[in-house]
């Protein structure tokens, strides 16, 4: 697929977000007064992936080996800056106030982060206009065509793999031990913004192993993804059961 696309500066992909971030771009988010939500996914586990299983291969690199019950499994945690609304960078004349500081997903957009995902512009915030045959090349034949987008794109990816321990140290300082199945949603957790910084910087400070005895918890509105993991030795919930 060949994708043209140009900036209309519309401002609609500044609103109302999640931005993965980084283990230093979240600092740097909380320093200037954001807010980061701990996102926790669970994974299929296996000690190698099959190399032709490109995407087991990336998921494995990301998450970090655990247990739950009896049973081994893998967690993927994203660091999400959050906001309802404007994104608090986000100048009058929908312009970043931020521009040469801004988070490497923002760098990107609209093309994706993972390699895996397939660009859709209609699934993009941006207007049709930015989309016209006569724009600057994003895509060809599915493959990012400007090469610093690729490279900024391929230096978060490295950044997210670094990160994991950093990631697992901080659930383990926060106890955070549920997250939801692969591809079923996902646990959020949004701890107040000075105590998360503190914690995110010994996390990041530290040296030692993460601790493995810690084990973490499935949760799914699904109740036949409950009994599944139960059958298999899993520690499992039902979402609804714990709600409040």
């Amino acid at each position: 697929m060949n994708i043209n696309f140009e900036c209309t500066t519309c401002g609609k992909c500044c609103h109302d977000l999640r931005l993965p971030l980084c283990v230093d771009e979240a600092l740097t988010w909380l320093d200037r007064g954001g807010d980061v939500q701990i996102i926790c996914e669970a994974v299929p586990c296996a000690e190698e992936p099959p190399s032709e299983d490109l995407q087991a291969a990336a998921r494995h690199r990301r998450s970090f080996s655990t247990m739950s019950g009896s049973l081994p499994t893998r967690i993927m945690v994203i660091l999400a800056g959050v906001f309802r609304g404007a994104c608090p960078n986000l100048m009058p004349d929908m312009h970043c106030g931020i521009y040469e500081e801004r988070p490497l997903v923002c760098r990107i957009y609209p093309a994706e982060i993972s390699p895996f995902i397939e660009l859709i512009p209609t699934r993009k915030a941006c207007p049709p206009e930015a989309w016209t045959t006569v724009k600057a090349p994003l895509m060809r034949e599915g493959k990012l065509f400007d090469s610093t987008i690729a490279s900024v794109a391929q230096r978060f990816r490295a950044l997210d793999e670094a990160d994991v321990q950093t990631k697992q140290r901080l659930c383990s300082y926060l106890q955070i031990d549920a997250a939801a199945w692969f591809n079923e949603g996902y646990v959020l957790y949004s701890p107040e913004r000075e105590f998360l910084r503190m914690m995110l910087q010994q996390a990041k400070r530290m040296s030692e192993p993460p601790p493995s005895a810690m084990t973490w918890r499935y949760i799914s509105n699904r109740r036949s993804t409950v009994e599944m993991f139960l059958s298999v030795g899993a520690d499992s919930v039902l979402a609804e059961e714990i709600a409040s």
